[in-house]
């Protein structure tokens, strides 16, 4: 699994997609982080945007592009013969860029606003 050379963002038939995506073996016992590390390091050599949390890691890129980070990642486990679950959630926004980032700016900013309306609520009391 090499570093794939992402398609750009400006050509015409980029797709930006953010996908949220779990991958792990099954059958293997209680502790799963030697295996999941495999596929994080997958997505993580690919060259698309990714990060990675407690339950799982976040990639952003033209849908191509993500799905075969995905599929490689997935056969990083599955290719040694085990049984491998996926959990996918897929945003597809054509018209849209670094959504990763941009989605957390905006709940945060809605909770500053929320939270300085509260507190002028408050003061008024």
């Amino acid at each position: 699994m090499a570093h794939i050379t992402p398609k750009s963002p400006d050509a015409p038939d980029y797709v930006n997609t953010l996908a949220s995506v779990a991958i792990y073996p099954n059958g293997v016992g209680e502790e799963l982080s030697t295996y999941v590390s495999q596929a994080v390091e997958v997505i993580r050599e690919s060259g698309l945007s990714n990060e990675t949390h407690s339950m799982a890691t976040e990639i952003e890129g033209d849908l191509d592009d993500v799905l075969r980070v995905i599929r490689d990642a997935t056969m990083k486990l599955a290719g040694q013969g085990y049984r491998t679950g996926v959990h996918l959630s897929l945003d597809i926004r054509p018209s849209f860029r670094d959504q990763m980032h941009a989605k957390v700016k905006l709940v945060d900013s809605i909770l500053a606003d929320e939270a300085a309306d509260k507190g002028t609520v408050e003061a008024e009391d």
